[in-house]
């Protein structure tokens, strides 16, 4: 299955191109997932929703549609993975409860840009708590996880044992373009890691995460090697998680579409729902979402 998503469910700037003009902040959630089949889950980085906002979730999204929620920054940030054993049993209630309802994607740890390969073992003890229920990513932001040495073979190696995917965080596109092109631009590459592009797979899935140009074109090239590989991945048997992101987010969802458009030139993948900004709340569901 290809699972396409951005970085977030809502922004007001997709009212009248991703969503209908007029479109209501309470109902982006119920839109969004009638038009794309998943979603990077950050809020949960910041605070783990209660139980009638899941239940609120379930109810707005179409079976199938998967939220890729993010470990919380107390157990990555703060914590750094050691003596957060109940802030970790809180998160993973939550994952059990969308994936009783069929809502539940990979899990995602971020690591902090200072976790390098001399905490490794507190990763290690970390993963190996883990309850192999849920699939779960891990995405490095430490150079240590980008030098291609022994510490980049030790981290790969440990997500392959547990059959984990490493988070593919390309952001090359964007840092193509100069850093005065625009405020946005250049906020975008101060926020984001840069670093050489890996395509490792560790896990029996793909979970990548593209940040490109602001302009829907100017993505082409890259999204259509990325397409290729894609294709690769799913003719293999595997499901692949894509997020798109660029500098404002206002363009990801075309940026989504073109990706879909690129995969389909290598491999037969199910239609998108059509994205007419006049149509009603819930366009007819496609086979994508099968």
């Amino acid at each position: 299955m290809l699972y396409l998503g951005c970085p977030m469910w809502g922004l007001k700037t997709w009212a009248g191109n991703f969503f209908p003009a007029g479109s209501k902040q309470r109902d982006f959630l119920s839109l969004y997932s009638r038009r794309l089949n998943t979603v990077e889950g950050n809020t949960t980085f910041y605070a783990l929703p209660d139980i009638a906002t899941l239940e609120r979730w379930r109810d707005e999204t179409p079976p199938g549609f998967k939220f890729c929620l993010k470990f919380p920054q107390i157990i990555s940030h703060r914590k750094r993975l050691k003596n957060c054993e109940a802030e970790t049993g809180e998160f993973l209630d939550r994952l059990e409860r969308l994936a009783r309802a069929d809502r539940c994607g990979p899990a995602f740890l971020q690591l902090p840009p200072t976790f390098s390969a001399a905490h490794l073992r507190s990763l290690i003890a970390y993963l190996a708590s883990l309850p192999r229920d849920f699939r779960y990513v891990v995405e490095p932001r430490h150079a240590d996880f980008f030098d291609g040495s022994e510490h980049e073979t030790q981290f790969d190696e440990l997500l392959r044992r547990h059959n984990l995917a490493r988070c593919i965080f390309d952001t090359t596109a964007l840092f193509s373009l100069p850093k005065d092109r625009s405020e946005d631009v250049a906020v975008a590459q101060d926020k984001k890691p840069r670093f050489p592009a890996r395509h490792t797979r560790t896990g029996a899935f793909a979970f990548v995460r593209f940040v490109g140009p602001p302009e829907v074109t100017a993505n082409h090239a890259w999204l259509e090697a990325w397409a290729a590989r894609v294709a690769d991945w799913l003719a293999a048997g595997d499901d692949v998680f894509f997020f798109l992101h660029n500098p404002d987010d206002t363009r990801s969802p075309e940026m989504a579409r073109l990706l879909h458009a690129l995969v389909s030139a290598h491999y037969a993948v199910p239609a998108l729902p059509a994205w007419d900004a006049s149509s009603a709340l819930a366009p007819k569901q496609a086979s994508l979402f099968d």
